[in-house]
C-alpha cells in the first residue's frame, strides 16, 4: 500500500543519517500523558478516528488512495493515511501526530469533532535523522537519540527543538521490515 510520507530532500547521507529539508505540511495532533506506549496507541486512535471520519464536512473530499471510502450516516470524509506518526516527549506530556496529506490546506481540511484533535501548519524545516528497524521501546529510542546527537555534533548541527520519534509501519509488520525514526528539528 503507498502512503504519502512528508516531501524533504537529503542534503546530506552518512547511513544510517540523514539531513534533510522538509517542505512545509499540516499536522493532525494530539497532546496527552502517559509512557510512549499508551501516549503512542491513544494518540494513534484519536487522529485515526479523525481521518476515518469523525470531522466536520459537507462535502466529498478526493483521496490520495489507497484508503476505502463508505458512505457514512452523517456527511463525513475520509483523510488518506500518512506516514510516519511523530511521538515527542516534553517530562510525561506528548504530543502524537500525523502529517496531513499535501493536497490539503488549513482551509480545506475537514475540522475535527473531538477537540483533543488539534491541526497546526509547520514551516519548512531542516532536521537530522537517524533511521533504525526493530521493534522499539524507550530505551531503544533513548539511545537512537543519543547516537543522532553525537552525529550532530560531529556535523556541529545545533538543534532547535526536542527529539521526534517516528514510526512508519503498522504493527503487525515483520520487526526486521519496520522503519523507525528519531528525527531533531536543526538551525538552518
Amino acid at each position: 500500500m503507498a502512503i504519502e510520507e512528508p516531501k524533504y530532500t537529503v542534503l546530506e547521507k552518512t547511513p544510517p543519517f540523514e539531513l534533510r529539508s522538509y517542505a512545509p505540511m499540516i499536522l493532525a495532533e494530539v497532546q496527552l500523558e502517559g509512557d510512549l506506549d499508551e501516549a503512542s496507541s491513544q494518540g494513534f486512535r484519536l487522529i485515526a478516528a479523525y481521518i476515518f471520519g469523525q470531522n466536520q464536512v459537507s462535502e466529498k473530499i478526493a483521496m490520495t488512495a489507497p484508503v476505502a471510502v463508505e458512505e457514512q450516516a452523517v456527511k463525513s470524509a475520509k483523510i488518506a493515511m500518512t506516514a510516519p506518526v511523530n511521538i515527542e516527549s516534553n517530562a510525561g506530556q506528548w504530543t502524537v501526530s500525523f502529517v496531513m496529506p499535501s493536497e490539503y490546506t488549513m482551509e480545506t481540511l475537514p475540522k475535527p469533532l473531538n477537540s483533543k484533535v488539534q491541526l497546526r501548519q509547520i514551516p519548512a524545516v531542516k532536521r537530522a535523522v537517524i533511521t533504525f528497524s526493530g521493534f522499539y521501546n524507550s530505551q531503544k529510542v533513548a539511545e537512537k537519540t543519543l547516537e543522532l546527537e553525537e552525529w550532530m555534533k560531529t556535523k556541529n548541527l545545533q538543534a532547535t527543538g526536542a527529539p521526534k520519534f517516528a514510526r512508519y509501519n503498522p504493527p503487525w509488520t515483520l520487526p526486521f521490515m519496520r522503519r523507525n525514526e528519531v528525527m531533531i528539528d536543526v538551525r538552518d
